[in-house]
């Protein structure tokens, strides 16, 4: 999905930092969300959360970068920019969510955004490492981006990798801030592991409300211009979504790594439920029909 050249960025909830040193520390996981779950919850990519944090419970996730500034948050002006820098798409897409969602949830208040490489020590999860792609963390109410993820999205999972793909990942880790103020995220909780567990249900709501956005995004227009963020949604930017959704379902990477697919230990959905989630989103613009913890909602 291409941005407007006319829709100004603006970067007032948005800040940036280079490579991080985590000094020894690792992603906080007790409060708020509590334990491992911080990271059932938070993470974008549908892995084995063991794999990316220490196994120690006392052990510390070490990062050997230096410290190095951030992206130049300047470069970010117009849509021009959006569509030419992926740092710009996050910044621009996240304007886009704050305007189409109190249109939707009156109480809603936007996130803060930041983007990172490397490891972000965080204001109220922690430290991590890039390694754990995009996430929220409910304690800064704040969504981190590193955008080389994009990349790993792409090369990695095999996703087409458009611009919109991109987007969705944006949509989706805002669908978490949506699920915390209204008083939801804790549920991963519930039966955080398996094909119908809190994990799988709340993962899958994200996707909805991505698909919420969506739905709106080119016909919301931008205070104080009055363009549209976005041009009209095209059918390569729906496949480009559906594509990432597909490439991030837990079946489709157990496969992948280990030959055989492994319901029980299912955090975020299979690539079929990924897509059928967002795609009810973008076809309804109805958060009410995203209630994916409904009796009979997963099958």
């Amino acid at each position: 999905m291409t941005f407007n050249e006319g829709m100004q960025i603006d970067t007032s909830t948005t800040s940036s930092s280079g490579r991080g040193g985590g000094g020894g520390r690792r992603i906080a996981v007790g409060g708020g969300i509590g334990g491992l779950l911080l990271v059932v919850v938070a993470l974008f990519l549908g892995v084995d959360p063991g794999s990316v944090l220490p196994q120690d419970q006392g052990a510390g996730m070490d990062t050997q970068g230096v410290s190095s500034p951030g992206f130049d948050l300047s470069q970010c002006k117009t849509g021009a920019d959006a569509n030419e820098l992926a740092e710009c798409r996050v910044v621009a897409t996240g304007n886009s969510l704050d305007s189409v969602w109190p249109q939707l949830l009156p109480e809603y208040t936007r996130p803060k955004v930041h983007l990172f490489s490397g490891g972000i020590e965080t204001q109220g999860c922690g430290f991590a490492d890039s390694n754990v792609g995009p996430f929220y963390c409910p304690n800064d109410q704040t969504a981190y981006f590193d955008v080389s993820f994009f990349d790993v999205l792409r090369d990695q999972f095999g996703s087409s990798g458009g611009p919109f793909a991109q987007e969705y990942v944006v949509a989706h880790e805002f669908g978490h801030h949506v699920q915390n103020l209204l008083g939801v995220l804790g549920r991963a909780q519930q039966d955080p592991t398996g094909p119908t567990g809190g994990g799988v249900r709340t993962e899958l709501q994200a996707d909805c409300y991505a698909g919420v956005w969506a739905h709106y995004a080119a016909i919301t227009k931008q205070d104080g211009t009055d363009v549209p963020f976005l041009e009209p949604l095209s059918d390569k930017d729906i496949a480009d979504a559906l594509s990432a959704a597909s490439a991030v379902g837990d079946d489709r990477i157990q496969e992948a790594a280990t030959g055989r697919v492994s319901p029980e230990s299912w955090t975020h959905g299979s690539s079929e439920q990924r897509q059928q989630w967002f795609t009810t989103g973008y076809q309804t613009g109805d958060p009410n029909k995203c209630d994916t913890f409904a009796p009979g909602a997963l099958r």
